[in-house]
């Protein structure tokens, strides 16, 4: 079903560029319309088998793994950062290797919480993720300037961010259990 998608949306596009190809002032709308059918048709089947996967219980599952297991790395990790005189560089190099994969697997996880807890708690919680990893590139950033107060206080605030965010997806996935 997949490959019939993608033959149709792909046969559709280059089905319309050569109906318009073929004489700039007189369009074969019967062919274009035809394409452009096909085209839709070929989308819909690729966003249907999307969503049909997205929602399938070994990739909710999954992802609801990925989702606890990345967060409570980064609450523990970024509990452990600090930042000092000097230590900018230090403070940049911990954000990139022991932040940025967990941020990264969240990131690639969360649409899976719309499944899981409905739209509302997805927007909760990556409100605070979101705000946390805004954050996070804030510190980095001025440990990088060398501003030192200014990327200890973003990184307490990062910190906070984050637990709110794991402490509402454990409250979404105790009610969802």
């Amino acid at each position: 079903m997949n490959n019939i998608g993608k033959v149709l949306l792909a046969g559709g596009f280059l089905a319309g560029a050569y109906a318009t190809a073929l004489d700039v002032q007189n369009v074969n709308w019967t062919l274009f319309v035809v394409a452009a059918l096909a085209a839709i048709a070929g989308l819909a089947m690729l966003k249907r088998e999307a969503a049909a996967h997205a929602r399938s219980d070994s990739v909710l599952e999954l992802n609801r793994n990925e989702l606890r297991e990345s967060i409570q790395n980064i609450v523990r990790d970024i509990e452990g950062l600090s930042y000092g005189e000097d230590e900018g560089t230090k403070l940049r190099d911990d954000i990139d290797l022991k932040l940025r994969t967990d941020l990264r697997r969240f990131a690639d996880a969360r649409e899976s919480m719309v499944h899981l807890f409905g739209l509302q708690t997805y927007a909760d919680i990556m409100s605070s993720f979101a705000a946390g990893e805004r954050y996070i590139n804030r510190v980095w950033s001025s440990s990088a300037d060398g501003y030192g107060a200014e990327a200890a206080t973003y990184l307490r605030k990062a910190a906070k961010q984050f637990a709110d965010a794991q402490s509402q997806l454990t409250k979404a996935a105790e009610g969802a259990a």
